[in-house]
């Protein structure tokens, strides 16, 4: 959605203010000037890329559901607004992943298409929520893959694409230009690093077949600096241990392997702590397995206190964190860890990404 020029004028004004501010430079009245002249010619006005890389670095800052905020100032930005075609397009997405992932080390990228507005380029928009998500298939009463992605699935088969059935099958990815008809595009296989789970101490763990993708590649969301918007600006971080284990694996509603672990586990399930015994070894089992491949992941404990030092980092600076504490918790021992007795705000700062 785009924003009246009241309001534009308004986020571009304080988000200029805060870049030459921030970095301590000269010329932020200059720029002003020549922002608002271009807003008055154009109704829109264009990001150099220090203020894009930047405003991409804030938004990261402002993200009230991100544990992972201590490292807003790594951030690698990518700029795409000149792709116009959709080769471009689905080459720039390859880009993006090769880029994130280096000798197994994850970076936290983000790639940026053109925004609404543009008259040069025109906006791409990204349908998946995350750029690698495994299918579900629905058949009777039981769903093949991952059951959260059933609806999606059925609705990539409808613009013809056909997956192999299985519970790990990698979707494509959906996209549009300029608000035309959906397309889709399967990233190769090549591209997509999985990690395989197995356990040091029970063998049986590596015979369930499980696995997971080391990217999370949020897509579903744009960015809006300075009341622009790029629809399309892809962006990761790397797992935290949880994510994957506690909610992927562990939620009912998803791969509901902890039954499973309780079986070969021989636990009593009439016990009111079976599936804690049972979640404790299948978190053991993802962490040991990404540990041994060299993919980055953190385990909760050691994000909270990273997120604690975030928090400090910036009362030092006089700038209130805020953040959405149901997201900020982790579901694994959350009570263990500060910030679940750590009082926030929940508001929305600019910078930061929206639904697009």
């Amino acid at each position: 959605m785009r924003l009246s020029e009241e309001e534009l004028l308004r986020e571009a004004k304080a988000f200029i203010n805060q870049y030459y501010s921030e970095n301590e430079l000269d010329g932020a009245y200059r720029r002003w000037q020549e922002i608002e002249d271009e807003i008055a010619l154009t109704g829109s006005y264009t990001h150099t890329f220090e203020e894009l890389d930047y405003g991409a670095k804030l938004a990261w800052r402002n993200s009230n559901r991100c544990i992972g905020r201590l490292f807003w100032k790594t951030l690698k930005t990518i700029d795409a607004r000149e792709v116009a075609t959709a080769e471009e397009f689905e080459q720039a997405l390859e880009h993006h992943l090769a880029a994130a992932e280096q000798r197994t080390k994850i970076r936290s990228t983000i790639t940026v298409f053109a925004p609404l507005g543009s008259t040069r380029k025109e906006p791409f928009r990204i349908k998946n929520y995350t750029l690698l998500m495994y299918a579900g298939y629905r058949e009777g009463d039981r769903v093949i893959g991952d059951p959260k992605n059933v609806d999606f699935t059925r609705y990539c088969e409808s613009l013809g694409w056909k997956g192999r059935g299985g519970d790990f099958d990698v979707l494509p990815v959906v996209y549009s230009v300029d608000e035309g008809p959906d397309q889709w595009y399967q990233i190769p296989e090549a591209l997509v690093s999985e990690v395989e789970i197995s356990h040091p101490e029970h063998a049986w763990v590596a015979e369930l077949g499980l696995k997971w993708y080391k990217l999370p590649v949020i897509s579903f969301m744009g960015l809006r600096v300075g009341g622009v918007l790029y629809p399309a600006a892809p962006f990761n971080g790397w797992y935290m241990l949880d994510e994957i284990a506690t909610r992927n694996f562990g939620d009912e509603q998803r791969y509901n392997t902890l039954p499973l672990f309780a079986e070969h586990l021989k636990l009593d399930r009439s016990s009111p702590f079976w599936k804690e015994k049972a979640l404790l070894v299948l978190n053991e089992a993802v962490y040991y397995s990404f540990e041994a491949a060299h993919a980055t992941i953190v385990d909760h404990h050691k994000a909270v206190d990273q997120f604690m030092k975030f928090v400090e980092q910036e009362q030092v600076l006089g700038r209130e964190v805020t953040g959405e504490w149901s997201w900020l918790v982790p579901p694994t021992a959350g009570s263990t860890t500060a910030v679940f007795h750590t009082e926030m705000k929940d508001e929305l700062k600019f910078p930061n990404f929206v639904g697009a």
